[in-house]
């Protein structure tokens, strides 16, 4: 199988940022909304902070209002670090961290997103200070799939812009180690008894680091698994998402409620797939997860807000949760990133 690495493509700067700026302060970004009000006393966390850095990094010739958001969002995270890869995740208004340094999933996408701040910035201060928190963080491993998951694709990040880093060529390698080849089931080839929560971000990982250490095998069998996931989640040309309570071989359909973050999740995989393959149908795939946002989903309700830039936080039977948090918020910005992107880089 030949491996086409495709041409950088230029994010869509239709995206706006209103809402993601409305849940910012100058030293993070608020979990929860009410609405579109921050709800301040559920505090921030790294997972989504870490997700920011990634978006608003693919900001392309970002004014001074992102690189705003661009500092804030790296000084959180770079602030979350300790020891041996570890970081908090969870901190209060006023500043505190709440929790235990950990290696979970909060530390793989932390890797992610200063993996991929380092490798997307201009070179200058932010970018060598994302470039020594991801090789501070690279030195933990985690226990999880996703988190190593995401990590993995940090470290192929990275590895974009400085192939010979040590610490990033081991963690891939590393990863290789742990990520699923083959399940045994044709049916269910899936290496969980259940689909749960941003499935996709496995078989990306799968994909990029199959590419990048040109194991064959490990690609093909990324691409078949992201191929399986779609196939499963996708019902009469539309999106049918897991919901908030996962599913498992012969639950019903359609379950409820669909959360944006594993509609974002299959975005970022097609996106991935498309750049190490060329293979159109991951452009469709990617067109399918746009559509969702915009309604062609189990309810027929669009699940993002534009008259703010904010994503609903999910889809039920009746319609859309209202609230406006900055996890679906920054599912849906992705999203709408990855399509503006790659239909930049299509002739038209």
């Amino acid at each position: 199988m030949s491996v086409v690495v495709a041409r950088a493509a230029v994010p869509d700067r239709s995206v706006r940022l209103d809402h993601l700026r409305r849940l910012t302060t100058p030293t993070g970004l608020y979990e929860h909304a009410l609405g579109t009000a921050p709800r301040v006393e559920h505090g921030m966390c790294v997972d989504d902070v870490a997700r920011a850095l990634v978006v608003v990094t693919r900001v392309p010739w970002p004014d001074a209002g992102v690189m705003t958001l661009i500092r804030t969002y790296l000084r959180f995270v770079r602030t979350a670090q300790r020891r041996h890869g570890a970081l908090h995740n969870r901190r209060d208004a006023a500043g505190a961290w709440l929790d235990t340094p950990t290696t979970d999933d909060h530390w793989g996408r932390a890797v992610w997103a200063l993996g991929t701040a380092a490798a997307r910035l201009p070179a200058g201060p932010l970018a060598s200070d994302a470039h020594r928190g991801v090789s501070e963080a690279m030195a933990g491993r985690s226990p999880h799939l996703r988190a190593t998951a995401y990590a993995a694709l940090g470290a192929v990040e990275l590895l974009r812009a400085d192939p010979g880093h040590a610490g990033a060529s081991r963690l891939v390698r590393d990863a290789r180690d742990v990520l699923p080849r083959t399940g045994d089931d044709a049916l269910w080839p899936w290496p969980e008894p259940r689909l749960t929560y941003a499935n996709a971000v496995v078989p990306e990982a799968m994909v990029a680091v199959g590419a990048v250490l040109a194991d064959e095998g490990l690609l093909a069998a990324g691409l078949r698994l992201l191929g399986w996931l779609v196939a499963e989640q996708t019902v009469d040309g539309r999106l049918s998402v897991v919901p908030a309570g996962g599913r498992g071989p012969g639950d019903a359909r359609p379950g409820f409620d669909q959360q944006p973050i594993e509609v974002a999740a299959i975005a970022e995989g097609a996106a991935t797939a498309l750049r190490f393959t060329g293979d159109p149908r991951w452009a469709a795939v990617l067109e399918r997860c746009a559509a969702w946002f915009e309604g062609e989903n189990d309810t027929g309700a669009p699940v993002r807000d534009l008259t703010t830039g904010g994503g609903f936080d999910g889809l039920e039977r009746e319609g859309v949760n209202q609230n406006q948090g900055a996890e679906s918020t920054l599912a849906w910005l992705a999203c709408a990133q990855l399509v503006g992107a790659h239909r930049a880089a299509t002739p038209s």
